[in-house]
C-alpha cells in the first residue's frame, strides 16, 4: 500500500469514527432501537426461511439432504411460537442479560425435547454472547453449564445422522466462540473506559494544579505587596506627621522630611515595579532588554534600618554567622520578616522606643529577633492582621516558626527561626 493510499484513508477513517460516535450517542439516548433491530435481523435471517419453507430443511427433504429426516416437522403455529420464544427475549439481552439467556435456553431445551430443529436456535449463542458482555461475571459458570447441557441434548438428538462427537465439537466450538467474543469486547470496553476515566482524572488534576499554582502566586504577590506598601506607607505617614509638626518650629527639618518622603515613595515604586515585573510574559522580550533588579536580601537590611531611623525610630542592628552566603530565598524571607516587624514597631511603639534587631546564623538555623522597648504594644492575638500571618507563611516555607508577644521588661518581641537544612538530600 502506497503513501497516497494511506493518506486517502485518513478522511474515511475520520468519517467512520464520527459515525461510530454518533451511533453510540444515539444508542445511549434510545437503547431499545438497537435491541429491536437485532431482534428484527435475527427474525428475517433465521426465522423467516423456516416459516416460508414450513420447517428447517423442508426444502432439503426431497432427497437432497437426508440429515433433516431425523427431526420432527412442526406445524407453522407451533414453529412460530417457538421462534418467538427464542428471539423475543433478545429485546432484554442488554438490560436483563441473565433473564434473557434463561428464557432462550428454556425454549431451546423445550424445542429439542420435541425433536425439532430451527434456524432460530442461533438466538442461544447471541444470548450467551450478550451475557458475557453485559451480565455479571459470576453468572457465567451456570450459563456455560446450561449451554453445555443443551449442546449435549442437541448432539444426542442428531446422533442418528451425525456423530455425537462431531456434533459436540461443532456446537461447543460455536458456544466458546460466542463466549470468548463477549469477554473480549467486555475487556476492551473496560480498558477504554479506564483510559477515559484516567484522562478525565488527569485533566482534573491538571486544572487543580493550575488553580493551586495561581492561588499560590496570588498569595505570594499579595504578601509582597503588603510588605512593600505597608512598610513604606508607614514610613511616609510617620515622616509626614513629623514634618507637619516641625514645619513651624524648624522649617529645614520639614524640608528634610519631605525629601525623605520622596525618597521612600520612589523606593516603594521601584519595589512595586520589580514585583509586578515578574508577572509579565517574557517570552517575547528581546535578549538585550532590561533585566529585573534582584529581590532584596540581608545586605539590604542596613538601608531598611536607615529609612526607619529617618522616621525617628532608633535601631540597633547586628548579625552573626555567614549570613551573606545564604541563598536568595532565605535572604528574601529574612528581609521581609524584618521589614514587617519594623513596620509594626513603627506603627505601634512610642516615638522614642529603641529597637534591637539581630540576625543570627548558627547550626543550620537562622534566628531573627526584633525587640522594641515599648511601652506601647501591637494589637492583641485576636486582632492580628496580614502582617503576622505573612511572616508565619514565609517562615513555614523553610520549616520555621514565628512567635510574637510582650517582651520581658516591656515592649514587644518578634522571633522567627528558619531551618537551613538542605531539602531532599540523598544519603
Amino acid at each position: 500500500m502506497t503513501t497516497d493510499d494511506l493518506s486517502g484513508m485518513g478522511p474515511l477513517v475520520a468519517r467512520l469514527s464520527r459515525g461510530g460516535r454518533r451511533l453510540r450517542q444515539a444508542d445511549r439516548t434510545h437503547p431499545w432501537v438497537l435491541d429491536t433491530a437485532v431482534v428484527i435481523l435475527v427474525f428475517l435471517m433465521f426465522c423467516l426461511p423456516d416459516l416460508v419453507h414450513g420447517g428447517a430443511g423442508d426444502h432439503d427433504r426431497d432427497g437432497r439432504h437426508p440429515f433433516w429426516f431425523a427431526f420432527a416437522r412442526l406445524p407453522v403455529a407451533g414453529m412460530l411460537a417457538l421462534q418467538i420464544g427464542l428471539v423475543l427475549p433478545l429485546l432484554w439481552r442488554r438490560r436483563r442479560p441473565a433473564a434473557a439467556f434463561a428464557a432462550v435456553a428454556a425454549v431451546f431445551v423445550l424445542q429439542w425435547s420435541l425433536g425439532a430443529a430451527l434456524r432460530a436456535d442461533v438466538a442461544l449463542f447471541v444470548a450467551l454472547y450478550s451475557l458475557a458482555l453485559h451480565g455479571r461475571l459470576r453468572q457465567l459458570p451456570w450459563a456455560c453449564a446450561a449451554t453445555a447441557g443443551a449442546m449435549v441434548l442437541v448432539a444426542v438428538r442428531a446422533s442418528v445422522a451425525v456423530s455425537v462427537w462431531d456434533a459436540l465439537f461443532f456446537l461447543l466450538s460455536t458456544a466458546t466462540a460466542a463466549l470468548a467474543l463477549g469477554l473480549v469486547v467486555r475487556i476492551r470496553r473496560a480498558q477504554l473506559a479506564g483510559l477515559r476515566e484516567r484522562a478525565a482524572r488527569l485533566e482534573i488534576e491538571r486544572d487543580q494544579r493550575s488553580r493551586l499554582a495561581a492561588a499560590t502566586e496570588r498569595t505570594r504577590v499579595a504578601r509582597e505587596m503588603h510588605d512593600i506598601v505597608g512598610h513604606n506607607l508607614s514610613v511616609i505617614i510617620t515622616l509626614a506627621d513629623a514634618g507637619a509638626y516641625a514645619s513651624d518650629l524648624a522649617p529645614e527639618r520639614g524640608k528634610e522630611a519631605l525629601q525623605l518622603i520622596g525618597d521612600t515613595g520612589r523606593q516603594a515604586l521601584g519595589e512595586l515595579r520589580r514585583v509586578l515585573g515578574v508577572l509579565r510574559e517574557t517570552a517575547g522580550a528581546s535578549p538585550g532588554g532590561p533585566e529585573l533588579s534582584p529581590q532584596p536580601g540581608i545586605a539590604d537590611i542596613d538601608a531598611l534600618c536607615a529609612n526607619v531611623r529617618a522616621a525617628g525610630l532608633e535601631i540597633v542592628y547586628r548579625t552573626s554567622g555567614d549570613v551573606d552566603a545564604l541563598d536568595s530565598g532565605v535572604q528574601l524571607t529574612t528581609y521581609r520578616i524584618v521589614q514587617e516587624a519594623l513596620t509594626n514597631t513603627l506603627k505601634h511603639a512610642d516615638p522614642d522606643a529603641c529597637v534591637h534587631l539581630a540576625v543570627v546564623e548558627k547550626d543550620t538555623r537562622l534566628t531573627i529577633q526584633v525587640r522594641d522597648t515599648g511601652p506601647a504594644a501591637p494589637p492583641g492575638p485576636h486582632e492580628e492582621g496580614h502582617g503576622l500571618v505573612g511572616m508565619r507563611e514565609r517562615a513555614a516555607l523553610y520549616g520555621g516558626t514565628v512567635s510574637a508577644g510582650p517582651a520581658s521588661g516591656g515592649g514587644w518581641s518578634v522571633e522567627a527561626v528558619l531551618d537551613l537544612t538542605p531539602q531532599g538530600d540523598v544519603r
